[in-house]
């Protein structure tokens, strides 16, 4: 998942013209400026044979002088560029899977990816665009990337973030994760697999509530179209990806 609390003030921000974007993008805050607090996320498992996984995680969107936390990606704000700046980043991710499963026989086990990168978040008169790239330095030795556009929508003590991307991943990701070795095909007595890269367009809706002047509910859902070069795979069992959020959370100001 990707960032969010200062989004919507940047956003709003934006909507006000240059100028502010422009001023908004060279202050950093002294102390935690943001929200933290407790989640529940739901995937629904794109691999077959798995079911939904539901997990209780903290939960922690904030900026902390050029520190941020996005929610699934951490990282550090360095040289100014355009509306925004360079970003080192990192991201907490769970892509990978046990393959403990009658469905799964024969195949190994995939480890979650460590990926390590460049990103920048350029809030604009018309929005708000995430520009990341990552390499995965773990197993898959493979490239991500994703471009990102988000939206604000004020409906009085709820405000609604609607965004659209794409995501790209390159061959050496989608067949560590996707692939079928020839050994594996033995094992499990199906075909092996070797596909191409992937690009995987993205629908999301981030909300927040105000229950309080300091708290907040915030929630999320995403769906990721999956490419053929996935949806075709032995390993998975559907063509779409859902997940989803919700967070009870302290803002800090």
């Amino acid at each position: 998942m990707l960032s969010r609390r200062r989004l919507g003030a940047a956003i709003a921000c934006s909507l006000s013209g240059l100028v502010c974007a422009q001023q908004t993008a060279a202050e950093f805050p002294d102390g935690i400026d943001g929200d933290l607090g407790v989640s529940v996320v739901s995937n629904r498992s794109r691999v077959r044979g798995l079911a939904e996984a539901t997990t209780a995680l903290p939960y922690a969107n904030f900026d902390y002088g050029r520190a941020f936390v996005r929610i699934d990606t951490l990282g550090l704000k360095t040289l100014p560029l355009g509306y925004g700046h360079v970003e080192l980043i990192a991201r907490v991710s769970q892509d990978g899977f046990k393959a403990d499963t009658p469905a799964l026989r024969g195949i190994t086990e995939r480890r979650s990816s460590v990926p390590l990168g460049l990103g920048s978040l350029q809030v604009t008169p018309l929005g708000a665009f995430f520009i990341n790239g990552f390499h995965d330095v773990h197993r898959s030795k493979g490239n991500l990337a994703e471009l990102i556009y988000a939206a604000q929508l004020d409906l009085g003590s709820v405000t609604l973030y609607p965004e659209v991307g794409i995501e790209y991943q390159s061959r050496q990701y989608v067949r560590y994760f996707y692939g079928v070795s020839l050994a594996e095909s033995q094992a499990s007595a199906g075909a092996a697999y070797q596909p191409a890269s992937a690009l995987n367009p993205l629908l999301g809706l981030l909300g927040e509530i105000k229950v309080t002047p300091t708290w907040y509910l915030n929630f999320y859902l995403r769906r990721r179209w999956l490419d053929p070069a996935i949806s075709a795979s032995p390993l998975v069992a559907r063509a779409q990806q859902d997940s989803g959020l919700m967070a009870l959370s302290y803002r800090f100001k």
